[in-house]
């Protein structure tokens, strides 16, 4: 809490942004998130494999990410015709590095 909260707002902020971008460069990827301010959670799918394959994949490395269904968000996920998807979150100790892993590892599956 030394840092405050806007400045770890910021960073959240950033690190998020950072993901979405590196998730969206991989072209397997569709990254699900919208609206003019978005969070710390970043939202997607992937082309070849289910939200629980790529969930498995990742804990399987050491990685932590969970599936949204379309049950939690039911007006928007049924408006926009969502399926499963990843849910992953970065936080103020998380680093540049890890999501570099984390997008490695994303685009690792083939």
């Amino acid at each position: 809490m030394s840092w405050g909260v806007g400045t770890i707002w910021h960073f959240v902020q950033n690190l998020a942004s950072l993901l979405r971008e590196r998730l969206d460069e991989l072209g397997s990827v569709t990254v699900r998130d919208i609206g003019i301010e978005k969070c710390g959670i970043v939202t997607f799918t992937h082309e070849r494999r289910e939200a629980d394959e790529v969930v498995a994949a990742l804990r399987d490395q050491a990685m932590n990410a969970s599936v949204t269904t379309p049950a939690s968000t039911l007006l928007d996920a049924t408006s926009r015709g969502l399926p499963n998807m990843v849910r992953a979150s970065v936080h103020y100790y998380n680093t540049e590095k890890e999501v570099d892993r984390f997008v490695a590892a994303v685009a690792a599956m083939r």
